[in-house]
């Protein structure tokens, strides 16, 4: 997992730069409205809308702007309806890439994503072809010199983490997704602070790739990423770090 930590945190890093843009808003705005949709405005009962709405709390976003998304989301006020749609491929070196849409055309949507993987030297495979590859689960990045190993660890797993794990930068805590907001409320409790804490998807396996197949998969990541329908991506990849810095550069 430790590979994914490191992309982990570069995208974080990168978020501050979206949330400038507005683009981090528009993201978790769209999440927002779906699961009170699907789940009902309630965030006591609806795990998935207490998630999102807590990542966009950690995100600064006002509180208006997500009452407004639940409201939309049930009904309450007009908005747009957002369709989920899930597409699976391939990037260089055979590496697995999921990618999470929220779309209000799902034609226009799927064939800019056919377009980006097909620029980026990835193929776009049928549904099912990967995403077995992946568990879905809670992972929360804390990093390393910000906390005491063996105190986090203890905390962690008292509190129903399921793994933990040291990584190069990172102390890594993975959780079942519906234990995630019940732990990092344990952390918190104990003065725990964490650079990332969300639900994704993670590798059951990684593909290493390396020098140009490496480039060419965080290019494709990248483009699908800036895409405005697009949520989430997720791959298979353990890239190097020189390359992944080359990135943050």
């Amino acid at each position: 997992m430790s590979g994914h930590s490191k992309w982990h945190s570069i995208r974080h890093k990168k978020a501050a730069v979206d949330a400038k843009r507005g683009k981090l808003f528009s993201r978790l705005v769209k999440e927002i409205t779906i699961a009170a949709r699907l789940g009902g405005g309630d965030i006591d009962s609806n795990l998935r809308l207490r998630s999102v709405v807590q990542s966009a709390r950690d995100a600064n976003m006002p509180a208006d702007n997500i009452e407004r998304a639940i409201k939309k989301g049930t009904g309450e006020l007009p908005g747009v309806n957002y369709e989920e749609c899930v597409y699976e491929g391939y990037g260089a070196g055979g590496v697995a890439v999921l990618v999470h849409t929220l779309t209000d055309s799902r034609n226009r949507t799927t064939a800019e994503i056919r377009n980006i993987f097909s620029k980026k030297g990835g193929n776009l495979s049928g549904a099912g072809s990967v995403a077995w590859m992946f568990e879905k689960k809670g992972l929360i990045l804390v990093e390393k010199g910000a906390a005491d190993e063996e105190q986090l660890f203890s905390a962690a797993l008292d509190a129903g983490a399921e793994d933990f794990q040291p990584g190069e930068d990172n102390y890594e805590i993975v959780t079942a997704p519906a234990a995630l907001e019940d732990v990092k409320r344990a952390l918190s409790s104990r003065g725990f602070k964490w650079s990332v804490a969300e639900i994704t998807q993670i590798p059951k396996n990684e593909v290493a790739v390396t020098g140009e197949d490496a480039r060419k998969v965080l290019a494709l990541v990248e483009a699908l990423e800036e895409n405005d329908d697009v949520q989430n991506v997720y791959a298979n990849f353990d890239i190097p770090d020189e390359i992944l810095k080359e990135d943050q550069s």
